[in-house]
């Protein structure tokens, strides 16, 4: 056995067992702590919501841990199991060497895992949040979301592809700085184009005709100095019940989202905290700034692929004879979140802390009392767990803990 292959297997066997040993951790805490609503939300959740939010996580859970099997079987299948070479000779007998052949190679191993997932997204719609009453998607909606998804996945994919493989095999020593530039470009021209001509793929969105609504949120963003393309309202509860608002788009066609899910569930005062909670995201430049870190972490990703990409120890250790700057760039994308499962937390930390900022924005320009009972309603209509194990909360959750967060606006506007 190769000495890359004995580090990748030992990696992959930490890494899953810390995955499912968190699990355990956070359905057992849960458990432990079904029966007695949080003081803190006592007033204002029920035993038998809390009850269902408890059991609606744990499902939740056990089912990540059906995923985590799946995943870590396909990964070996592709790699040690032969799979990758496999495929990588078919395609060649196929279409010969070339670009085409690599892309091929490198959409056929997306497009079978996506497969292999379907059975596990059925479940989760039609067992999961159908058994707790949040699912409002028909089978044949699921399928035709899933094949829109496919074709835009093609449009957008196959050029991607094939331009990031043209770069790596024409651009000589410092390819992975063009394909870095490449892949960030493409990335602005999604956010930019998202807005407009993909979220209507899968959505309705109609102006916000609420005028009195409308007013005070308007009254908000000229006092927070912001300005959007419009006020939009999703169709989110054709698909589920679940609630939520957010931003989208960038630079013009920025616009705000509202599910009409939430509209239906919030006051007036609480949508204007949730509101001014958004904005403090914009603030703050979260969003600038965390496209900057993942600008980094790219270009330092890209940086390493570039030094592994001509050691044969790379291929051969998992599981791929034939060289290529397809299998090259497909092996690392497969393998390296095995090794970067670790730095998960400092990730989540710093979410959290931009979720720490826009609260503490929301509670000047808005009412921490409203944001409050907006994020009550919502983790209750949302049957989101008040118990999280905290480890497990600290690698998965880029959200505070509802009793952290909410400790944390009562204390910025004193008692509420």
């Amino acid at each position: 056995m190769q000495t890359f292959t004995l580090v990748f297997i030992i990696a992959l066997t930490l890494t899953t067992l810390l995955r499912y040993w968190l699990a355990l951790r956070h359905i057992r805490h849960i458990r432990a702590h079904r029966d007695s609503v949080p003081a803190d939300f006592s007033a204002s959740i029920s035993l038998e919501s809390h009850h269902k939010a408890a059991d609606y996580s744990i499902a939740k859970t056990r089912l990540g841990n059906l995923n985590i099997l799946v995943e870590v079987a396909l990964l070996l299948a592709f790699t040690l199991g032969g799979g990758i070479e496999a495929l990588n000779t078919l395609w060649q007998n196929l279409l010969g060497p070339g670009l085409w052949q690599g892309t091929a190679l490198i959409l056929s191993v997306f497009a079978l895992s996506a497969l292999i997932e379907i059975p596990l997204g059925l479940y989760r719609a039609f067992g999961i949040d159908a058994r707790f009453g949040f699912n409002k998607m028909t089978v044949a909606l699921f399928f035709a979301d899933l094949a829109k998804q496919v074709l835009l996945g093609a449009l957008l994919g196959i050029p991607l592809v094939l331009g990031v493989l043209w770069l790596m095999a024409q651009m000589g020593e410092y390819w992975w700085f063009y394909v870095w530039g490449a892949w960030m470009a493409f990335n602005l021209l999604v956010l930019t184009v998202y807005p407009t001509f993909i979220a209507p793929l899968f959505n309705k969105f109609t102006p916000l005709d609420d005028s009195a609504l409308k007013g005070r949120i308007e009254q908000l963003m000229d006092k927070c100095g912001f300005k959007a393309q419009g006020f939009y309202v999703m169709d989110g509860s054709r698909r589920s019940t679940h609630g939520n608002a957010y931003f989208t788009g960038f630079g013009k066609s920025k616009r705000i989202v509202f599910f009409d899910t939430l509209l239906a569930r919030l006051g007036h005062d609480e949508i204007i905290a949730v509101l001014a909670h958004e904005l403090g995201h914009f603030k703050h430049r979260h969003i600038a700034k965390r496209t900057a870190l993942m600008a980094a972490m790219s270009l330092a990703g890209l940086w390493l692929l570039g030094w592994l990409m001509d050691k044969a120890w790379f291929y051969h250790g998992l599981g791929v004879a034939t060289q290529s700057t397809a299998a090259g760039l497909l092996l690392f994308l497969l393998a390296m979140p095995v090794f970067t499962f670790l730095l998960q937390p400092l990730m989540s930390f710093y979410s959290r802390l931009n979720e720490f900022e826009a609260d503490g924005y929301a509670a000047k320009n808005a009412s921490a009392q409203d944001l409050v009972r907006a994020l009550v309603k919502l983790y209750n209509d949302n049957a989101a767990t008040l118990t999280p194990d905290p480890l497990h909360s600290a690698f998965y959750d880029s959200h505070p803990p509802a009793a952290i967060r909410i400790a944390h606006l009562q204390g910025s506007s004193g008692n509420i």
